[in-house]
C-alpha cells in the first residue's frame, strides 16, 4: 500500500466505476463516500486515478485512497464534447483516460456499469471481467473495519436487549395476547420501536424481524400481528451505521411469562440451537471451509434429534428442522461472501461472519440465536456479549 492506502500495481490496467454511495465494492476500495458517478483507473507504474465531479475534488484529495485526481473535463474526448449527463460524461472521460494511457485491454470487477464498458469499447479498448476482483480484499477486514463492525454489533445488541425487555415486560391480556401501554403489542409496533431507537443513535434500519409463535416457523417472515405470552418470539436486527456504513447483525429469542411456563418443546429447541452455535464457533478459523463449519452445525442439530433441510409436501406440522445455512459474511452489506453452507469456500483471516443456527416447527414457531464473529488464524473473535436465554427480566 502506498501513502494514500492504494494497492500497488497488479500488473494489468483495471477500472472500477459507479457511485460509491451505492457501489459498495468501489466505496471499499476508495473509502470515500460520494453520491455522484465516479471512476477509478489503475495503470501499472502510473498509480490510481480517481475521476469525479469537480466540486468534490478537494474533499477527495483529502480522504480518497488514490494517487491522482481529475474531473471529467480533464479527459474530454478528442473532437467532441462531454455529455451533459454526469454518468455519461464520467464514462466518456474514463474511456479517454485509458486511451491516453495507451491501454488496449482493461480488467474490471463484477460491478462495472454497462455504460462504462460501452464507451471503453467504443474507444477500441477490450473490457474483461475478473469475477473475483476485490472479493478477497473486501472479505479480509482490516482492524479499522473490525472496529466499525464491533461498534455496530454493540449497538445492535443494545437494541435487541431493549426489545426483548419491552416484550418480556408487557402484560398478558385476554387469550394471552400481549398488551403494552394499554394497546395490543404487535410485531409491527415493536418494529417501529426498533426503527426509532436506532435512528436516534445514527443507524439506518430498513428491515428487522419480530416473529412470534407459529409465524416464526417461516425463517424469512418478518413477523406480523399480535404477540402472545408463552410463545417464542424471534428478534433479528441488522442495522447499518450511517457514518461508517458497516452493519451489525444479531438474533435472540424472548418468551414472555414465568420461566417455568416456557413449553418444554421450546426449551429443547433452544438448547439444541445454543449448542449448535457453540459447535460452529468452535469450528471457525482461517483455512477451514464454510462447508465444514456448516457440517459442525449439522452434526450438532442432528445429534440433538432434529432434522435438517426444507420440509417435504407430506411432512407433518410437528417436524422441527433447521432449514438454512449456518451463516454468511457481513460488512458494508449485511449479506456478503462467504456462505457457511454446502459449497462454502475456505475462510480467511478477517472474514466477518454470522453464526446463526435455528430450528423451525410449524406447530410451535422458531428459535434462532445469532452471533457475529471475526475469523482469526487460530479460531475466531466473538463480537457478541449478550446472553442467549429465553427470559429477559
Amino acid at each position: 500500500m502506498n501513502s494514500n492506502g492504494t494497492s500497488k500495481a497488479s500488473g494489468r490496467p483495471t477500472i472500477m466505476a459507479g457511485i460509491p454511495a451505492t457501489n459498495l465494492s468501489l466505496y471499499h476500495r476508495l473509502r470515500f463516500l460520494v453520491g455522484d458517478p465516479t471512476a477509478l483507473i489503475e495503470i501499472p507504474g502510473g498509480g490510481a486515478t480517481f475521476i469525479l465531479r469537480d466540486i468534490e475534488l478537494d474533499r477527495a484529495r483529502k480522504h480518497a485512497r488514490a494517487d491522482h485526481f481529475a474531473c471529467p473535463a480533464d479527459f474530454a474526448p478528442p473532437g467532441g464534447a462531454l455529455s451533459g449527463d454526469r454518468e455519461t460524461a464520467t464514462a466518456q472521460a474514463a474511456a479517454e483516460c485509458l486511451r491516453r494511457a495507451g491501454v488496449k485491454e482493461v480488467w474490471t470487477d463484477r460491478t462495472l456499469p454497462v455504460i462504462f464498458a460501452h464507451f471503453i469499447e467504443e474507444a477500441g479498448i477490450t473490457v474483461r471481467c475478473d469475477t473475483e476482483m476485490g472479493v478477497m480484499e473486501r472479505r479480509a477486514k482490516d482492524e479499522e473495519e473490525v472496529a466499525f463492525l464491533g461498534e455496530a454489533q454493540r449497538t445492535t445488541e443494545a437494541c435487541i436487549e431493549m426489545v426483548c425487555r419491552l416484550i418480556a415486560g408487557a402484560k398478558a391480556g385476554d387469550n394471552g395476547v400481549l398488551v403494552h401501554d394499554g394497546s395490543v403489542l404487535t410485531s409491527e409496533r415493536v418494529m417501529q420501536e426498533i426503527d426509532v431507537w436506532l435512528l436516534r443513535r445514527g443507524y439506518a434500519n430498513d428491515v428487522s424481524i419480530v416473529a412470534g409463535g407459529t409465524v416464526g416457523s417461516d425463517c424469512h417472515d418478518r413477523g406480523h400481528g399480535a404477540l402472545y405470552t408463552e410463545q417464542p418470539i424471534i428478534v433479528d436486527i441488522f442495522p447499518r451505521n450511517k457514518k461508517s456504513l458497516y452493519n451489525g447483525d444479531c438474533t435472540r429469542v424472548v418468551v414472555h411469562g414465568k420461566p417455568g411456563n416456557i413449553p418444554e418443546a421450546v426449551r429443547e429447541m433452544h438448547a439444541a440451537v445454543v449448542e449448535a452455535k457453540r459447535a460452529a464457533i468452535a469450528a471457525t478459523r482461517a483455512g477451514v471451509s464454510g462447508e465444514a463449519v456448516h457440517a459442525a452445525t449439522t452434526k450438532s442439530i442432528v445429534g440433538a434429534g432434529f432434522a435438517m433441510g426444507l420440509p417435504g409436501p407430506n411432512d407433518p406440522p410437528t417436524r422441527c428442522a433447521m432449514v438454512h445455512g449456518t451463516g454468511h459474511g457481513v460488512g458494508l452489506s449485511v449479506h456478503e461472501p462467504p456462505l457457511l453452507d454446502k459449497g462454502g469456500p475456505p475462510l480467511i483471516a478477517g472474514d466477518c461472519l454470522t453464526i446463526e443456527p435455528g430450528l423451525y416447527c410449524p406447530a410451535i414457531g422458531g428459535v434462532r440465536i445469532e452471533d457475529m464473529v471475526i475469523v482469526r488464524e487460530g479460531g475466531c473473535e466473538n463480537l457478541n456479549t449478550l446472553h442467549e436465554g429465553l427470559t429477559w427480566l
